[in-house]
């Protein structure tokens, strides 16, 4: 299959910043491109983390404003889409099995169209891979061009070629796009795009682009259209919510946003993912000041050791990280803190490990995702000297997670008899007549019942058992 390459990416155009500021686009779909899907169905797998699933929401949305119909049998549908991941080697490696299924199935119906889409394509090596190893992949496609979709697939019809487009630039904002929304009663809001930390580990900064925030008065639109449709609960995102507004013209920072949005009707804020550095005391104070901002923070530490925490540029300490997380629960004395943690950071030595741990059971978090260091090609950290063997790396995931299970269930004990406010999210798999939810804190919770009109509203539950990873309770009268 010949290819058709509009763009290929480059980590070195990947690193540039510039201080300009980075246009809003409004998304507008041409005329020849409106009824490029009819009569074909589409399906998209998503991997990685709520950014991806925000995207896969709007390229659900661009499909479906030019004919395309969700398929009910994804792995046979007319276009395929895969919307990756790159954070770690092991979310790579299920995405290479999957497009190993899909190869068998576009030899039973060549006129099927794969696509992968995300972060991947963003790495210069995954590409090259995908054009070299992959000719069944038709569409190659990046994270800063989704609004571009609608002229990709049909340069794919029509020329029957691979198609690639991979932008490597600092991004611009898109507007106004359609989205498909998952739940109709918690939604993804963007806030903002791209990171400028530069972690040594995280290939992040070079998938996503330069930092870049969305307009407050899109954003409030947005959240205000949302309300209308009866939606509870929103979660903004961004890489780094906290650096919110530093790339504004005007001064307007993410504390003065919750502020905004508090006033909008909304029930429910969350927001992730937060930097340590960037937490700052307004933030804190509309957290306090805000009835709709829920009392959960996800603030990832990553190590409890301040020679890791310099090597993996984080660009704070243990003392300043435990300095602000007092100083937030002062605020809001019940808040539930969950976090990120690395084990196995080239070079980690035992001592420096235990600082970790000591970081856990002072820190008081109810919950973390744990992790084993995963080298990625093109960053700091890929070329620093390791000495931790596999089996180590294990052994300290292991023990971590002794800590931050008992995190977990701590977590959930201390509402125990309590009545809990839960936002019924549907059926639960804990067993046969039961319904899910998540309160403020975002506990999980399981409730008898099997009264469907009850999804998408908020219920009063009396807790009656804490588990590890959930709690169960009673509905109420």
């Amino acid at each position: 299959m010949k290819n058709i390459k509009f763009a290929m990416p480059s980590l070195k155009d990947a690193r540039m910043r510039k201080s300009k500021i980075v246009p809003t686009i409004r998304y507008t779909v041409e005329e020849k491109y409106k009824t490029l899907g009819l009569n074909k169905s589409y399906a998209i797998f998503t991997y990685g983390c709520q950014g991806n699933e925000a995207d896969s929401e709007v390229m659900a949305g661009i499909l479906e404003e030019i004919g395309y119909e969700k398929s009910s049998d994804p792995m046979n549908a007319d276009l395929v889409i895969l919307n990756t991941c790159a954070i770690r080697e092991n979310a790579e490696q299920r995405i290479w099995g999957v497009l190993g299924q899909l190869k068998g199935k576009k030899r039973e119906n060549p006129d099927m169209l794969i696509g992968i889409a995300g972060c991947m394509p963003q790495e210069e090596n995954t590409t090259n891979k995908i054009l070299e190893s992959y000719g069944f992949i038709d569409l190659v496609i990046g994270t800063h061009n989704k609004n571009h979709l609608p002229k990709l697939l049909f340069e794919a019809y029509m020329t029957k070629a691979k198609v690639v487009e991979v932008i490597s630039s600092e991004g611009e904002i898109l507007e106004d796009a359609p989205k498909v929304r998952e739940s109709h009663h918690k939604a993804w809001v963007n806030i903002m795009y791209g990171c400028d930390e530069f972690c040594t580990y995280c290939i992040v900064p070079y998938t996503r682009g330069k930092e870049r925030s969305r307009a407050k008065e899109d954003i409030l639109k947005e959240v205000e259209e949302l309300v209308s449709l009866g939606y509870k609960e929103i979660t903004l995102l961004g890489q780094n919510v906290n650096a919110y507004g530093k790339d504004l013209e005007v001064k307007y920072t993410f504390g003065d946003l919750l502020y905004d949005l508090d006033k909008t009707g909304i029930q429910r804020i969350r927001y992730t993912t937060s930097h340590p550095r960037d937490l700052d005391e307004l933030t804190m104070q509309a957290m306090h000041d805000c009835k709709s901002v829920m009392p959960h923070l996800h603030l990832p530490v990553q190590s409890g050791d301040n020679e890791i925490l310099r090597r993996m540029n984080r660009k704070y300490t243990y003392e300043v990280y435990m300095e602000k997380i007092n100083q937030l629960r002062k605020l809001v004395p019940d808040l539930a803190l969950t976090t990120d943690i690395i084990v196995g950071f080239p070079n980690e030595t035992k001592e420096q490990f235990a600082n970790t741990l000591k970081l856990v059971q002072n820190a008081k978090f109810e919950g973390a995702y744990t992790f084993i260091y995963s080298k990625r090609e093109g960053t700091p950290a890929a070329s620093m000297p390791d000495d931790i063997t596999e089996e180590e790396k294990h052994k300290r995931l292991e023990e971590l997670n002794i800590y931050v299970n008992q995190g977990y269930l701590e977590g959930h004990k201390r509402f125990l008899n309590q009545v809990v406010e839960v936002l019924v999210d549907g059926p639960s798999k804990n067993g046969e007549g039961m319904m899910c939810g998540y309160t403020p804190h975002l506990k999980l919770t399981h409730f008898k019942c099997e009264d469907l009109s009850l999804i998408g509203q908020i219920v009063k539950i009396k807790i009656t058992e804490a588990k590890t990873w959930f709690m169960i309770g009673e509905l109420c009268e």
